[in-house]
């Protein structure tokens, strides 16, 4: 996992992170990457699902969507993946509460949450 505060797919343009201290610029760095779209382009992806574990309900809507990845790989659907945006309130340099406010106010902005594809629907 990503635990040293470097940039990720899903870092936002002038986020500062290890990795980029001057912040994320596209034509520096390249711009965040919605890596479900990208599958879902994919020949042979059947599962895509954006949440996050911010509240309570959040982290039972997430375990549900990890149960759908894992029965579409029991059935050999195809490629599945689950995208969980979760907080890192250390690196973000924020309080917990404001991280958990950040990724709805401003994160699942650029990376809305719900399901992208499930071809058992």
């Amino acid at each position: 996992g990503m635990t040293g505060g470097q940039m990720a797919p899903t870092t936002l343009i002038d986020q500062v992170t290890t990795t980029s201290p001057a912040g994320r610029a596209g034509h520096r760095e390249g711009y965040p990457v919605k890596m479900c779209e990208v599958f879902a382009l994919l020949k042979g992806t059947s599962y895509l699902e954006r949440v996050t574990v911010n509240k309570p309900a959040a982290v039972i809507k997430a375990k549900k969507a990890i149960a759908r990845a894992f029965e579409h790989q029991a059935k050999k659907t195809g490629f599945s993946m689950v995208e969980i945006l979760s907080m890192c309130p250390t690196n973000w340099k924020m309080g917990v509460l404001e991280s958990c406010k950040w990724i709805d106010d401003v994160m699942s902005k650029e990376f809305p949450l719900g399901v992208i594809k499930d071809t058992l629907s």
